[in-house]
């Protein structure tokens, strides 16, 4: 596991998401208040783009077919089965920073 810088905090506005390619993974990022949270980017579902859907509280919403996920453990809010990989995160001095295993 390996600790790579994903982006700036303030390039990545409250209660939004952003797409990043970490260790040759898709990750998508949310911010929640002043906290950021890191999943696989691609749906469990179909892999659609989750950094894309609509954010509410801790829940992301997949903007393909719906499908909803707690971006805090990846879990599927309607089976309560984690289904998504989830990644530490850390804050430092204004940029995000996320562990991935590179490849």
């Amino acid at each position: 596991m390996a600790w790579h810088k994903a982006c700036l905090l303030k390039d990545l506005p409250d209660a939004s998401g952003r797409e990043v390619l970490l260790g040759g993974r898709v990750i998508a990022l949310f911010r929640v208040d002043e906290a950021v949270f890191a999943v696989d980017g691609m749906c469990a579902h179909q892999g659609g783009p989750i950094a894309q859907g609509q954010l509410s509280g801790h829940c992301v919403t997949c903007p393909w077919h719906g499908w909803q996920y707690d971006v805090r453990c990846g879990e599927n809010l309607l089976t309560q089965k984690k289904m998504l990989d989830t990644f530490a995160t850390e804050l430092r001095e204004g940029e995000v920073w996320v562990e991935v295993s590179s490849n």
